[in-house]
């Protein structure tokens, strides 16, 4: 009871109605007074004055005095007087105002759509241009691309580790594949899905699993890749569709087909033969094709000699006659023997044949 009422005696100021406060205000008795004599605890925002009497007259509070040392900084001029209102309250309005500005408007490029997550929930999705939304934290604006091609890639250029699929007619291919797509609904993207790039590698190698056991290795490792693209491609689009996924399978690439490493060259080799035997099919199809087109040109040239002898058919036996003998004698020797007193015209190229003929005759 005894230190209770020790302690109450000095601070007895602060509980009298008419005093001042702690702080040295309007002075009452002795023990309400901050600077009186009466053992009431000191001003710490008024230092002793020296010899000044320490009377009840109140002193400056702390704000007041602060703002005074800052005029008497500045030049005496002091801060400017905003109506009577502190400076900071208006310093705050305008980080607020700025804060709102920017956080409300948003634009969104062509390329682009803009997610609004409204207290954390979808709200809507931002076409592109200028946007205004409920600033943050009420609204969050997240923007998709929806226009960028990205790719995925799988099998064994991606790493060291083969990939090997069977094929349908119980044979091992070594595959290394890419898959391209862009996203197609951003909200969607952003929610149905946790880890959206885990779940299409899954879904690519499922879907290629799926189309890889229904081709033979003929097909997979030669000309069958593209309809095994396509396939895989429209398989992977039918899962994601079913997802929710907000995806969209721009295409499928295989980018290497091979058997495993253990029987390669043998592989090699086959491929080889399946190559020549191709080369000589197309050999044999040209060769076709000039045949054909020499008989039917041959053909043509028959059908034009035939209208012509049924026009005059007596002068054209006797050209096609003419024609023949032609043909065939320039392709053999010839000996002409002529009539006494005859003198025989040969060509210059056949007078060394025929003096040679005559001399052993001599």
């Amino acid at each position: 009871m005894n230190k209770l009422t020790a302690w109450l005696r000095p601070h007895g100021a602060m509980l009298n109605e008419g005093g001042g406060g702690p702080w040295g205000g309007r002075g009452g008795g002795g023990s309400g007074g901050g600077d009186g004599d009466g053992g009431g605890p000191r001003n710490p925002w008024n230092p002793p004055s020296g010899g000044r009497p320490r009377g009840n007259r109140p002193g400056p509070a702390a704000l007041d005095e602060l703002l005074r040392r800052s005029r008497e900084r500045f030049g005496g001029g002091g801060l400017p007087d905003f109506g009577g209102k502190p400076i900071w309250l208006y310093a705050i309005l305008l980080f607020l105002a700025l804060w709102i500005l920017l956080t409300s408007i948003h634009s969104i490029d062509p390329r682009e759509r803009g997610v609004i997550l409204r207290l954390g929930r979808y709200a809507g999705t931002m076409s592109p241009g200028v946007n205004f939304s409920f600033p943050a934290p009420i609204d969050r604006v997240i923007k998709q691309n929806i226009e960028e091609i990205r790719t995925i890639d799988i099998g064994s250029t991606a790493g060291d580790s083969q990939n090997l699929v069977l094929t349908s007619d119980q044979n091992l291919v070594d595959l290394a594949y890419s898959v391209r797509w862009n996203i197609s609904d951003p909200a969607l993207f952003l929610f149905q899905l946790k880890e959206p790039e885990d779940t299409i590698r899954e879904v690519a190698e499922s879907a290629m699993r799926a189309v890889m056991a229904n081709v033979s290795l003929n097909d997979a490792i030669g000309a069958g890749r593209t309809g095994v693209e396509a396939q895989v491609a429209q398989r992977m689009q039918e899962l994601l569709n079913t997802y929710r996924s907000g995806v969209r399978i721009q295409g499928v690439a295989i980018k290497q087909a091979d058997p495993p490493a253990e029987v390669t060259e043998s592989f090699k080799k086959v491929q080889a033969a399946q190559q020549n035997a191709i080369a000589y099919l197309n050999g044999a199809r040209a060769y076709a094709q000039q045949i054909t087109a020499r008989a039917q040109g041959e053909a043509a040239a028959f059908d034009k000699v035939y209208e012509q002898y049924k026009l005059a058919p007596e002068v054209t036996r006797r050209r096609m006659y003419y024609e023949a003998m032609e043909d065939v004698l320039s392709k053999v020797d010839k000996t002409i023997i002529e009539a006494p007193n005859v003198s025989s015209y040969l060509p210059l190229d056949r007078l060394p044949r025929a003096r040679a003929a005559e001399e052993p005759q001599q």
